[in-house]
């Protein structure tokens, strides 16, 4: 189907109406031509990892799943649209969703209704008796979100699971990985940066899922007493030896036929260096540390040199 919809980069212009493609970077246009502020790239509240860029997110999420759900009520203030229809439909990866609506919205169902984390959209839809709420999930400010927009196969988490999350920040992506497992699964998120741990911490005080660690990723010995077996490592914490943070984590963490995904940054291990070149290469470092590579995908055109890897941890031997 390809990829939504998107602008040239840096494009929009400020406090401009949103194009068909609806990221407005300030204005009032957003993200369905009608709600207030709609998808404000720039919204206050942070993000993961820096500023988004300028694009805008107008397509489909691949793999969804066709069953219906649920149709959606007024979105009011902070929500999305007001007035207008939206169906929520499952997509392929449990736990995440598809809103239609005029614009397409990649959604998780909100863990704490009524709360938002930093500054996303809301979604009010009422299913039979109950009413749900959901989140929209911007993936210009998530690589994780990038990943399944770009059509990723497998994220290897889902509602029950235990992920392992290195390089939270504050805490907006980490806040959806919260929404997929539920509350039945668990985050546990780690964060080197004091001032970014400090907002990590707010969104656990609401997210009782989440167990905020404030350590460096390359030392896991200092935190093994908080942190259990893990079924999934997630891990985007842009260093030239991210590899050796992720086998070092998965040799403490994770279980024997587990999965890591990591988001590479081109730039950050070799600033001299193709990318394709570098994605090879970490490639390679994985599967010096017993770990098998399931599929790689890049995150265009919601980042520029940037990939995410799946492998599986010490795969169970082909009879």
């Amino acid at each position: 189907m390809g990829f939504p919809g998107f602008s040239p980069r840096g494009g929009g212009g400020r406090g401009g109406r949103g194009g068909r493609g609806g990221f407005d970077r300030g204005g009032r246009g957003g993200f369905d031509r009608g709600g207030r502020g709609g998808f404000d790239r720039g919204g206050r509240g942070g993000g993961d990892r820096g500023r988004g860029r300028g694009g805008s997110f107008g397509g489909r999420g691949r793999g969804g799943d066709r069953g219906r759900g649920g149709r959606g009520g007024r979105g009011g203030r902070g929500g999305m649209a007001g007035g207008r229809r939206v169906i929520v439909e499952p997509h392929k990866h449990e736990g995440v969703f598809i809103a239609r609506g005029k614009e397409d919205a990649l959604v998780t169902r909100n863990l704490v209704p009524g709360e938002a984390v930093y500054g996303e959209k809301r979604i009010g839809v009422e299913v039979g008796e109950e009413k749900v709420e959901y989140r929209a999930w911007n993936p210009f400010r998530s690589k994780l979100a990038a990943a399944i927009l770009g059509g990723v196969d497998n994220i290897h988490m889902k509602p029950g699971s235990r992920v392992l999350y290195l390089g939270a920040a504050s805490g907006t992506t980490v806040s959806h990985v919260s929404d997929i497992v539920g509350p039945e699964g668990l985050v546990y998120a780690v964060e080197f940066s004091h001032r970014s741990g400090r907002d990590l911490i707010n969104v656990a005080k609401k997210r009782t899922n989440i167990i905020p660690i404030i350590e460096d990723a390359r030392h896991p010995h200092k935190y093994r007493m908080l942190v259990g077996m893990v079924d999934t490592i997630f891990a985007d914490v842009a260093q030239p030896d991210q590899a050796r943070i992720v086998a070092i984590n998965a040799h403490h963490f994770l279980k024997t036929g587990g999965f890591i995904v990591i988001s590479i940054k081109a730039n950050c291990i070799d600033s001299t260096a193709e990318a394709e070149a570098v994605f090879a290469g970490e490639v390679n470092k994985l599967r010096s540390e017993k770990m098998k590579p399931k599929e790689q995908i890049t995150l265009e055109p919601y980042e520029r040199d940037h990939a995410v890897v799946v492998a599986q941890y010490r795969p169970p031997a082909k009879k």
